[in-house]
């Protein structure tokens, strides 16, 4: 753990493919480099997930931080313990060490973790010093080296404390244990690992250990993302959170930036169509076949986004189930004419469902012009699904949006689905419309100088229409 070298790779990843070419953009083999007017969070290495650990001494931190660790074992995880960034006592302070407060922030280097923290999470290499507790200094010449990984968890009671520290955590965790057993476990382990007596445990647990948990401790439980009471023996809490983590490491970086993109699970079912469609020698009945196959999967999991209510009936056997009614007030707006490819699944989802049309001339790719819309007379009463296979600068997508709002349909009640999307675009469209959510099959890597989408699938309406030879 301490030294994992290798990645672990959890799905195809595309980030190295920047090549494109200006005749013919489906060739590899004729492909050039150039230059990707990209957003530099897209080029940059992914981040690490960032986990704080923190409670009171002796809480369980170190199991909870174990147990965690065990589960994610197909994950590159590494432990950073905040003790080891002790500042060494002077002469003077050694003499009087029963009157030196270790669990005061004033304790810790906290400059020294911050730059340690930040390089981790920059993807470097780094040396953690190691703390002797006997000498209560650091060992010079040692060092721990510790390696960019999938996750980082940092332990410590006062890691919430400093918000430069907390800033760099994805999920906080205050592990929360009974003072009595947490004092038990204290003597413990401060006679055994430590060499202390238990007079000096005792006596340094009422002057500095407890106080310094009611000063500083406690009041930074009102930071944490998720509280475990008693610590190591909650399985149900650890397991629901690393489910959190997993699903976490699974999504792409830009849904961690924007919670409202949704990226479909992807499964060899959906890379095996994705494969087919974006290779330029499938006929156009089977990119036509295939493309509405993943067209279906996009619209149901957009659907799944509108809201419900409970609605209960009663079965052929006489018995009552509860389930859920659909959202009635619901319609599809095509953006012309790549769009109204994605009529048909709609209607093959939602029975009589209104469907309005919105064209934006594209020249330069500006997507700043607006030649023509035909939209339902009550489309402010309404969630809208709104239809565009390829999302690629936003521009477009930008206007007919903010067109929709104009017409009084709030904000968060449009549902913008696509088959893949471009950085730049989900950066354009989201950092403009929060609020409004995007559901994608595939996030691809950019756009070329050309704002083609890169790997992509070339002009989608001529692909799907037939109208690209």
């Amino acid at each position: 753990m301490e030294a994992a070298t290798g990645a672990h790779f959890t799905g195809l990843r595309l980030d190295s493919l920047r090549l494109s070419s200006p005749s013919d953009p489906f060739s590899p083999s004729s492909a050039k480099a150039f230059p990707m007017p990209v957003d530099d969070s897209c080029d940059a290495p992914r981040q690490p997930f960032v986990i704080g650990v923190s409670g009171g001494s002796a809480s369980g931190k170190t199991t909870v931080c174990d147990m965690i660790i065990q589960q994610l074992h197909d994950h590159r995880v590494v432990l950073v313990y905040q003790d080891s960034f002790y500042c060494g006592l002077t002469a003077e302070e050694s003499e009087h060490v029963h009157d030196y407060n270790f669990d005061h922030p004033d304790a810790f280097d906290t400059e020294q973790l911050l730059e340690c923290m930040g390089k981790l999470k920059s993807g470097q290499s780094v040396n953690v010093p190691i703390y002797d507790f006997k000498n209560h200094r650091r060992c010079s010449e040692s060092f721990r080296k510790v390696n960019a990984s999938d996750v980082i968890i940092l332990e410590g009671i006062l890691v919430f404390h400093d918000p430069r520290v907390r800033s760099l955590m994805d999920m906080k965790i205050f592990v929360d244990t009974d003072a009595d057993i947490r004092l038990a476990r204290r003597i413990r382990r401060d006679t055994v690992e430590r060499g202390r007596d238990v007079n000096s445990v005792l006596e340094q647990y009422g002057r500095f250990v407890k106080p310094a948990f009611d000063d500083f401790v406690l009041p930074s439980k009102k930071y944490a993302d998720v509280i475990i009471p008693r610590g190591g023996d909650n399985h149900v809490a650890i397991d629901l959170i690393v489910q959190h983590i997993r699903t976490k490491l699974g999504q792409h970086d830009l849904c961690k930036i924007y919670p409202n993109v949704y990226v479909i699970q992807s499964t060899f079912q959906i890379r095996g169509m994705h494969t087919l469609i974006r290779d330029r020698e499938i006929t156009t009945p089977d990119f036509v076949f295939y493309s509405d196959r993943l067209i279906r999967l996009v619209v149901e999991h957009g659907l799944g986004h509108l809201p419900f209510t409970e609605k209960q009936v009663v079965t052929p056997t006489g018995s009552v189930y509860t389930g859920v009614d659909f959202c009635k007030k619901l319609c599809g707006v095509s953006i012309v004419r790549s769009g109204e490819s994605m009529e048909n699944a709609l209607r093959a989802c939602c029975k009589g469902i209104k469907i309005g049309k919105i064209l934006i001339h594209r020249e330069g790719d500006n997507g700043k012009h607006l030649i023509y819309e035909k939209l339902p007379g009550d489309i402010s009463e309404r969630h809208v699904l709104l239809l565009d296979p390829v999302l690629g600068t936003g521009n477009s997508a930008n206007q007919a949006i903010q067109l929709l709002i104009q017409k009084g349909v709030p904000e968060n009640r449009i549902i913008f689905l696509n088959l893949i999307s471009a950085p730049e675009g989900i950066h354009c469209v989201c950092k403009r419309f929060p609020s409004l959510k995007i559901v994608t099959s595939e996030i691809d890597v950019g756009l070329n100088e050309e704002y083609r989408v890169i790997p992509g699938l070339g002009e989608f309406g001529d692909r799907y229409f037939g109208t690209d030879v």
